[in-house]
């Protein structure tokens, strides 16, 4: 079953697909079908509704919507650590980042540079570092927050494939995170530069981020904002969202050699719960 998976999704019309899934999340009527997309969504994927600021889900003007629920004021609390959980989720992998190369599944890792869009000064920055790839299951809560305060330095939209990004995809499509669609931040911060990086997938009808609106799917060209001289910078504090993913995907974090460290308790698989203590500060920062 799973070599089936990964073969339709080569030969199916990812772009085609995630933009026609895009549109129907984005219908209000006829009402009766609606409620009965998103209801039958959240018995499928269990999705617990008592922690949304709209706990009926029938309420929601339209599947995007309601797939990108607020949560409850006081839901996540953000904890006094020096980098917090971004998003709800799973991680995938977190490590170090070992000659330029990051781990996707056994057997598979990419290029920082490639993630990164091809730019090898940014990815200098990242040499000998540390990463944590998020996966974001469709029973989660979809926005991302950031890990810690940051002023955004640049972004860059890099256009790529749709493919799935859970486990069984990520072991088997070589250099996944590298040719998804995917859009990538730079912000400053106290330990350094740090990359955040919203990877699209299969079916994922857009990503937002708070300073800009949607920015997937825009034109299929590479494209870079540079925000350092920007009349107003943009500056997020730690637990403030800053993008939303419009069905689920995947968040990885970059940071530059010795600036963090990770939590003890976190391995591939573990739990993530927005704003939990992901990682400490190096001293040599502080």
């Amino acid at each position: 079953m799973d070599k089936l998976f990964i073969y339709l999704q080569h030969i199916l019309p990812q772009h085609l697909l995630s933009r026609c899934t895009g549109w129907l999340a984005e219908l209000e009527h006829p009402v009766w079908l609606k409620n009965q997309a998103i209801g039958l969504f959240v018995r499928h994927f269990d999705v617990d509704m008592s922690e949304a600021e709209e706990p009926d889900y029938q309420r929601y003007p339209n599947f995007n919507a309601f797939f990108t629920r607020p949560l409850k004021e006081g839901a996540r609390p953000v904890a006094e650590a020096d980098v917090v959980c971004p998003a709800d989720g799973a991680i995938s992998q977190l490590d170090d980042i070992i000659d330029g190369r990051i781990f996707q599944a056994k057997g598979q890792d990419y290029s920082c540079v490639e993630l990164l869009g091809g730019d090898p000064e940014w990815a200098e920055k990242f040499a000998g570092g540390s990463f944590a790839t998020i996966y974001l299951s469709p029973r989660d809560y979809h926005r991302v927050h950031m890990p810690l305060a940051g002023r955004l330095l640049a972004t860059t939209y890099v256009p790529g494939d749709l493919f799935s990004v859970n486990g069984v995809t990520a072991e088997h499509v070589e250099r996944l995170f590298a040719r998804n669609e995917r859009l990538v931040c730079y912000f400053e911060t106290a330990f350094g530069p740090m990359a955040m990086i919203l990877v699209g997938a299969m079916v994922v009808a857009g990503i937002e981020t708070v300073w800009s609106g949607q920015v997937a799917p825009p034109p299929k060209l590479p494209s870079s904002v540079d925000y350092r001289s920007a009349p107003d910078p943009v500056s997020l504090a730690r637990g403030e969202e800053m993008g939303r993913f419009k069905l689920g995907s995947t968040v990885i974090l970059l940071f530059p050699r010795g600036a963090i460290n990770w939590e003890a308790q976190y391995a591939a698989g573990t739990p993530t719960r927005l704003g939990e203590p992901l990682a400490a500060g190096s001293a040599q920062f502080v």
